[in-house]
């Protein structure tokens, strides 16, 4: 299967240039309509758990709600009085963390659900099982990821590994829940990112690296990905009535599991990590900018949220930095189209 698309290509004539400059204009227009009501509406910056208004009534999924940023978003959530599925591989782990924030909060509405982001079989399994379980979803915080794999893998699905779990199953999930988000009179995707964005790129001709595998790189690509989708889909959902707000977040650097799933504590990677342990953001704080777009008034359609210190890896939150790749509309809707050819998926 083929990963790029095919564009015809023609003489360009006068008319067709001055369509064009109308066309950049409008656009260079709209962009900076947008910036600066972004601008006009930056979050709090010690905006914190006890400004986030009540989530009763409200039903959520958080996937890879059993360790990290996702525990930390399912168990303020629950605290907050929403109804809240957490989704995992693991169903003991599942049932750990359940016990863990009821702990806090015994009156906690929770449910876990199995799911491999990485088999689209058993995404689609959920989605079919929500469908039938729940009368609608307000929040789906897209959160589960994996991190620079030493080896390539694959998924059940033929996909490179951190691609097909970070982006891909993320993609279709969001899919197989819009019938149940369209439910909600106000739903909202949240999907995690990182900053790991502005150290790379998105290559369509290896967007699987079977021409070349690096773990880092094929991370921050899939986290590209990640972001160009959260963009599009809020683009998507303006042009088609969906009704959807869609926005992404990061977390800066926040001591979680990737490491130890990932490159291992023993890695160079797990080593730097361990020395730099204690200036790092707790999961807890990792979660803010989440929890901030999934539940805060304020929250801005289509926005990019995460801490604003030393290159944003921690501290106060804010509006995060998009990179230039992440701001092609263009490269946004072919990756669409490749993710939607790839997976199947289809958004109605």
């Amino acid at each position: 299967m083929r990963n790029d698309l095919s564009i015809e290509r023609t003489q360009p004539t006068r008319a067709h240039w001055r369509r064009r400059v109308a066309a950049m204009a409008l656009m260079l227009g709209a962009m900076a309509g947008s910036s600066a009501a972004l601008a006009q509406t930056a979050p709090k910056p010690d905006w914190s758990l006890a400004d986030m208004p009540s989530q009763a009534g409200r039903f959520f999924l958080v996937t890879g709600g059993t360790s990290g940023m996702g525990f930390e978003d399912a168990k303020a959530l629950a605290a907050s009085g929403a109804h809240v599925v957490i989704a995992a591989r693991n169903a003991e782990r599942g049932r750990e963390a359940m016990d863990r924030i009821r702990k806090d909060t015994p009156d906690a509405r929770l449910q876990f659900e199995v799911v491999d982001l990485a088999n689209l079989d058993s995404v689609r399994a959920l989605g079919r099982r929500l469908g039938t379980a729940l009368p609608r979803l307000d929040g789906l915080i897209n959160n589960a990821a994996v991190m620079a794999l030493p080896q390539r893998g694959v998924s059940a699905d033929g996909f490179e590994m951190q691609l097909a779990t970070n982006y891909l199953g993320h993609f279709a999930l969001t899919a197989e829940l819009m019938p149940l988000l369209r439910k909600s009179a106000s739903p909202r995707v949240v999907t995690l990112s990182s900053i790991a964005v502005h150290r790379g790129g998105l290559d369509f001709d290896n967007l699987q690296s079977d021409k070349a595998y690096d773990a880092y790189a094929a991370y921050a690509q899939s986290k590209i990905a990640c972001l160009m989708f959260a963009f599009e889909l809020q683009r998507r959902s303006d042009a088609a009535g969906w009704g959807i707000t869609s926005m992404a977040a990061h977390p800066g650097i926040a001591v979680t599991e990737l490491v130890a799933r990932g490159p291992g504590l023993d890695s160079e990677q797990g080593r730097r990590w361990a020395a730099g342990k204690d200036q790092m953001q707790s999961a807890a704080q990792g979660a803010i900018p989440t929890l901030f777009a999934a539940t805060a008034p304020e929250a801005v359609a289509g926005a990019y949220y995460g801490p604003t210190g030393m290159n944003e890896m921690r501290g106060p939150l804010g509006l995060a930095t998009v990179p230039a790749v992440a701001q092609d509309a263009t490269a946004a809707a072919r990756l669409w189209d490749v993710s939607e050819a790839l997976t199947g998926a289809r958004f109605r």
